[in-house]
């Protein structure tokens, strides 16, 4: 029996075309029909016509559908797409056997339990960088708009006054913007806040390069203390979840803005109301609240309605056709390469593993418990069906691990059927 272990490529090239429905009827391999995929949410067309094109059979709907109807829909659905709305729990997942990737077209996944997708082995992936210019470029114009108050005075035009004042408007040249979090989207905002004649610093649990003149500061508390604006692009963490509270927005400078772009539940808006109410905030920018509405024909209520210089925006960070445009693209071409080729590169939940395609072979795919003695019971079904593989790749993580194995195509299907037997088995398929 020859061998060939591959390590694990750290980078990736994307093709342009997987060939998803060759691989599926590749000869000798049992019939497989067409993979159904389920999107919601009005995911951009990029994914539908991404998808198509590689023979997936894909069922868009433009809104989220409650726990009942999706575990219903998931029947039979190899594929579910979402945006932020919908929420995967472990019972929608549990109650969806048949499921097999879930896409996440946006930069979150905390709407997913990974924990649960990635026992079970379900793959997640999400889009960590196509809209990363759509919210930096809303961040800077709202810097601005807050600057100059843009947003009174547009309101006020509106119902017929005319306030033409320049009293606590300025320029942003020359002031200092604070960072909170230097990944994609913060580093982003520095480059073009620079290009502005802003001062940058930034904060971030990890160590980070500095972009252009920016420097880092030691502490949020640092941070706070020196910003005329603070801009959050934070993820969703225990450690995030109320970051800025009563303490931190005292710190802030008298007279500063805070916008926040990032999640809802990082700040707590009825401190941030009470702060801007006193005066001791010129302004605050809020894209994302502790809870927003399902739809968008439901009304919204917040404290900070109604207060001045203050701009509310309905989590549009990202939303640009641009923008869309892309995370459709980037999140479909990944699933279709899972599809065709197993592939797991990307995925958040799950070890990453990818094989470069060998001719005249059946490709194994295999999820199963990270204990010992699997990798012994594998190559002994390997063995006493004198199967030859002719190359293999694993990789774990604490709870699973992920085999792709190329073998000959005459005892696939047996070997197959071998690996799906063995108790420690999550997951077996064979393309």
């Amino acid at each position: 029996m020859r061998q060939n272990v591959q390590k694990t490529p750290r980078f990736v090239q994307q093709t342009e075309s997987l060939n998803v429905m060759s691989t599926i009827k590749a000869p000798g391999a049992p019939d497989r029909a067409p993979p159904k995929v389920l999107l919601l949410e009005n995911i951009h067309q990029t994914a539908v016509d991404t998808m198509t094109r590689e023979g997936l059979i894909v069922e868009s709907l433009t809104k989220s559908l409650p726990k009942d109807q999706l575990i219903a829909k998931l029947a039979g659905v190899k594929v579910l797409g979402i945006r932020s709305k919908t929420r995967i729990t472990d019972e929608i997942i549990r109650a969806a056997p048949d499921l097999e990737a879930i896409g996440c077209f946006c930069i979150g996944v905390n709407q997913v339990d990974l924990a649960s997708t990635n026992r079970l082995g379900v793959p997640v992936w999400n889009a960590p960088f196509s809209n990363t210019r759509s919210v930096a470029e809303m961040i800077l114009a709202e810097i601005i708009a807050l600057a100059r108050q843009l947003g009174d005075r547009v309101r006020e035009v509106h119902v017929g006054k005319w306030r033409k004042v320049a009293a606590s408007c300025f320029e942003v040249r020359g002031k200092t913007l604070g960072i909170i979090g230097y990944g994609h989207i913060g580093s982003q905002v520095s480059v073009l806040a620079e290009a502005l004649g802003m001062r940058v610093v930034f904060y971030d649990i990890i160590p980070k390069l500095q972009l252009g003149n920016s420097q880092s500061c030691d502490s949020l508390e640092q941070l706070l203390q020196v910003a005329d604006f603070v801009t959050l692009h934070v993820p969703a963490t225990p450690q995030t979840q109320w970051m800025i509270g009563p303490r931190e927005l005292a710190a802030m400078k008298k007279g500063s803005y805070l916008l926040n772009a990032s999640r809802g539940t990082v700040v707590q808006i009825d401190a941030l109301s009470q702060a801007l109410q006193s005066g001791h905030l010129a302004g605050a920018a809020i894209d994302v609240y502790p809870e927003e509405p399902e739809e968008n024909t439901d009304s919204f209520v917040t404290t900070l309605a109604g207060l001045p210089n203050v701009i509310l925006t309905p989590h549009i960070g990202g939303s640009t056709q641009e923008a869309q445009a892309s995370i459709g693209r980037e999140v479909a071409q990944s699933i279709c390469k899972f599809v065709a080729q197993g592939a797991t590169t990307g995925a958040v939940n799950f070890p990453q593993v990818e094989l470069a395609p060998s001719s005249g072979t059946h490709r194994i795919l295999n999820v199963h418990k990270n204990v010992p003695g699997v990798l012994r019971d594998i190559s002994r079904v390997v063995s006493e069906l004198n199967a030859n593989i002719h190359s293999q790749i694993l990789s774990t993580d604490e709870s699973i691990g992920y085999l792709i194995m190329d073998l000959d195509q005459d005892v696939s299907v047996q070997v197959r059927d071998g690996i799906r037997e063995l108790p420690t088995s999550i997951r077996t398929r064979i393309l």
